[in-house]
């Protein structure tokens, strides 16, 4: 199959872009996609010699690079708004804009528009990310939420996002948001409703991550094939569920990777993820992009969990037949 299947860098941020280069090479990657942890955004948008530089890095390694990310920045958008500001976020942002949350979110707007030019740069049509939610503290209606509060907070995110969506226009570069917990879109009628908020604008699509919804019931089959025009972007990511009677899935505040989860992120092959039919979904859909591996298991070493999970997505990175398979038993 011609779709490339890509590392996301953002799980090896602690190691230079060579390191993670000549790993993933080695770990038998066709290309990353790379996180702004590994790139300076606003550099990209200005230097070429710096665009170079990265094209030159991955050329050495015989790598492709079909997407940007930029995660973090967009997280913090719509989570600095008045009343909704996460100190979590200072984390996120420089260290000198630690509790000044409107300052955050000026740096966040300014990062989240020059990875527009960055991409355009590097001839890279895509971007992944995240947008927040100024109403995520809503999802459970207690104290009740009016209808009117939920609507406010979607027109919340279409002001806020609107002008950063039209530098990404004037780049010829389209958004794919990773539905999410915690973002305005987090299951299947949050992303419905986000899209019809829009207007369906060609801007904004999906980073499918199948391990998002099927913790939350939400099959992702279903999901693929119902919104397979706005998938601009997958990731490869596994979830184990473990409900066991005791076990929430809230997650009870416990730790990733403790069994006392209802739910636990793993390396690809190892949880309740349906890859073959995805990937039958995805070839309906006529999906040509890259599928990016997001590695993340807290009970495994990363270097053999990504090797054995890119290995794993190649069994089911498979070409859709081009004839009726009893079409050769038929007699004249």
């Amino acid at each position: 199959m011609s779709r490339p299947i890509t590392l996301f860098t953002i799980q090896w941020g602690d190691l230079p872009l060579e390191e993670v280069c000549k790993l993933a090479q080695q770990m038998g990657f066709e290309g990353l996609e790379i996180s702004a942890a590994h790139i300076d955004m606003k550099r990209a948008a200005e230097d070429l010699a710096y665009i170079d530089e990265i094209k030159a890095l991955l050329k050495k390694y015989n790598l492709g690079c079909w997407a940007l990310s930029n995660h973090l920045a967009g997280q913090c958008v719509c989570d600095t708004v008045p009343d909704t500001y996460d100190s979590r976020l200072d984390g996120f942002a420089p260290s000198e804009l630690a509790g000044k949350p409107e300052e955050i979110q000026k740096w966040a707007v300014d990062e989240m528009i020059a990875t527009a030019y960055a991409a355009k740069n590097m001839g890279i049509d895509v971007v992944t990310f995240f947008m927040g939610s100024p109403i995520w503290k809503f999802w459970y209606s207690f104290p009740q939420t009016s209808e009117e509060q939920v609507e406010a907070g979607y027109q919340k995110v279409k002001e806020l996002w609107s002008p950063i969506f039209d530098e990404y226009d004037k780049c010829g570069v389209k958004l794919a948001l990773e539905v999410h917990p915690t973002e305005i879109a987090f299951d299947y009628w949050t992303t419905k409703k986000l899209l019809e908020t829009f207007d369906y604008r060609p801007t904004l699509g999906i980073n499918f991550d199948p391990s998002h919804l099927l913790w939350q019931n939400v099959d992702p089959v279903v999901f693929c094939r119902d919104f397979m025009d706005r998938i601009y972007h997958v990731h490869a990511k596994d979830v184990k569920l473990n409900y066991d009677g005791r076990n929430g899935v809230l997650g009870s505040h416990v730790t990733f990777g403790d069994m006392r989860r209802g739910w636990n992120f793993v390396s690809l092959g190892h949880g309740d993820v349906d890859f073959d039919g995805i990937c039958r979904a995805l070839n309906e859909g006529k999906y040509a992009g890259p599928i990016s591996i997001e590695w993340e298991d807290s009970g495994m070493d990363r270097v053999y969990g990504a090797t054995e999970a890119c290995a794993y997505i190649k069994r089911y990175n498979f070409t859709a037949s081009d004839f009726a398979f009893d079409s050769a038993i038929k007699t004249d």
